[in-house]
C-alpha cells in the first residue's frame, strides 16, 4: 500500500505548475496539511524506552481530508452519542440529486452544497410536521458527502433521524403510526425538488437559468433505511460523519504515470481496481475537497442548537417512558472505564515510553 501522501508529493508539483492559478484554494491547503501531516513540518513529541530506543511522534495536521486523521474524532463524537442516546429505531435518509445537476453543483460548491443540506433536511421536517403517519417535529443529524467509491463526484446528503417526534403542543412524544414504515420515499424526493427550485429561483435567479430543465421533470431519489437503534445506528454514523474520500490503504501502485488503487463494489461485495493517469487521481481526488469554512455535518429540528428547551422536554417524554417501561429491568451499565495502558515501545515490545520533550515544527529527523 503506497500514502496518499507520497503520492501526492510525486505528482503535486507538476499538477500545480499545469494548473496553476485556476487551483482553489482550499485544494492548496488540503495537499500541504496531508503531506506535512505526522512529519517533522508539524513537529511532534519524542519518547524514550528503557531499551535505548528513542522514538518521534509527529503532529496531526488534523484536516478533514486527510486520511491519516479522524480516528481520534470519531472516537470522541461516537462516546458524546453514546450519552444522548435515544430508546428508538434510527433511520438514513439518503437524498441525491440528478445527474444533470451535478456540474453546476462542483461549479458552485459553497452555495449549492449549503442549498443541498438544508432543503434536504427542510424536505424531511416538513413531511414529518405533516404526513398522516407521523405529524410530529423530527431531529436530525445531516451529512454532506460528495464521492463514490471509485471517487467519481456524487454529492447526496445522509440523514439519521430517530424513528418519532415532539408534538405540535410540546406534550407528547409521538411514534410513526405504522412501526414498519416511516415517510414515503417518492414524497421526500418531491418536496426536496420543490424546495431546491424554489430557493434557486427567487434568490439565485442567474443560476437557476444555467439549470436543464429537464432537472425539475425528472424524478428525483430519497432512499429510506432502517438502521438499528442504539450503538450499532451511532457507530453506523460515525463512518459517514468523519470518512475522507479516501482511506490510507486503497492505493495499490504508482509507476510513476498511473495510480491503481482498489474499491469495494457496492453489490457484489468483491474488490476491484481502478487505474489512473496520475493527473486524473489528483482532479478526482481534489474535487471532494470541500471548500474552507462550510460545515458538512449539521444538526436540524429538536437536535439543532437553537432547539434547547423542545429537545430538552422531547428528551424529558422519553427519559420517562423508557423509565415506567423498564423499571424491572436490569442495568446495562458495563462499569467503570479501564483504564488505557501506557504507550509500549514498537521495538522491544516490552519497556514504556517516557516523554522526553517536544519537536518543534521543521525539526528534521536525526540521521
Amino acid at each position: 500500500m503506497i500514502p496518499l501522501a507520497d503520492v501526492l508529493r510525486r505528482h503535486w508539483p507538476a499538477y500545480e505548475q499545469k494548473f496553476g492559478a485556476r487551483l482553489l484554494p482550499s485544494h492548496r491547503h488540503a495537499v500541504a496539511a496531508i503531506v506535512s501531516c505526522r512529519t517533522p513540518a508539524l513537529g511532534g513529541h519524542l519518547f524514550e524506552c528503557d531499551c535505548g530506543e528513542q522514538h518521534y511522534a509527529y503532529h496531526s495536521c488534523n484536516h478533514r481530508a486527510c486520511p491519516q486523521c479522524g480516528y481520534a474524532d470519531a472516537t470522541a463524537w461516537l462516546e458524546r452519542q453514546r450519552r444522548r442516546l435515544l430508546p428508538l429505531p434510527y433511520y438514513l435518509v439518503t437524498f441525491t440529486v440528478p445527474q444533470q445537476l451535478r456540474a453546476l453543483i462542483r461549479s458552485n460548491q459553497k452555495l449549492l452544497y449549503d442549498l443541498l443540506l438544508r432543503h434536504s433536511a427542510a424536505a424531511l421536517l416538513d413531511l414529518g410536521r405533516d404526513h398522516k403517519n407521523l405529524g410530529a417535529e423530527l431531529g436530525l443529524l445531516a451529512v454532506l458527502q460528495t464521492w463514490t467509491r471509485e471517487l467519481r463526484f456524487h454529492p447526496h446528503v445522509h440523514c439519521v433521524v430517530p424513528a418519532g417526534g415532539l408534538s405540535a403542543d410540546g406534550l407528547r412524544w409521538v411514534r410513526p403510526k405504522d412501526p414498519a414504515y416511516f415517510l414515503p420515499e417518492a414524497a421526500l424526493a418531491m418536496r426536496l425538488r420543490t424546495r431546491l427550485k424554489q430557493a434557486l429561483q427567487q434568490d439565485h435567479a442567474q443560476l437557476f437559468l444555467q439549470i436543464p430543465r429537464i432537472v425539475w421533470s425528472l424524478d428525483w431519489v430519497a432512499d429510506v433505511q432502517a438502521v438499528g437503534r442504539g450503538e450499532p445506528a451511532l457507530k453506523y454514523l460515525a463512518a459517514y460523519v468523519y470518512r475522507t474520500a479516501f482511506s490510507a490503504q486503497r492505493i495499490l501502485s504508482d509507476d510513476g504515470q498511473r495510480i491503481t488503487f482498489n474499491y469495494r463494489h457496492r453489490q457484489s461485495g468483491t474488490l476491484r481496481t481502478v487505474r489512473l493517469p496520475a493527473e486524473c487521481f489528483l482532479h478526482r481526488f481534489l474535487q471532494h475537497v470541500l471548500p474552507r469554512g462550510l460545515t458538512k455535518v449539521r444538526h436540524y429540528g429538536l437536535a439543532s442548537p437553537a432547539a434547547g428547551q423542545r429537545r430538552a422536554r422531547a428528551m424529558a417524554l422519553l427519559q420517562a417512558a423508557a423509565s415506567h417501561s423498564n423499571s424491572a429491568a436490569p442495568s446495562s451499565s458495563s462499569g467503570p472505564p479501564v483504564a488505557q495502558p501506557g504507550l509500549r515501545c514498537p521495538h522491544c515490545l516490552k519497556g514504556q515510553l517516557v516523554l522526553l520533550g517536544q519537536l518543534p515544527p521543521q525539526r528534521k529527523i536525526p540521521p
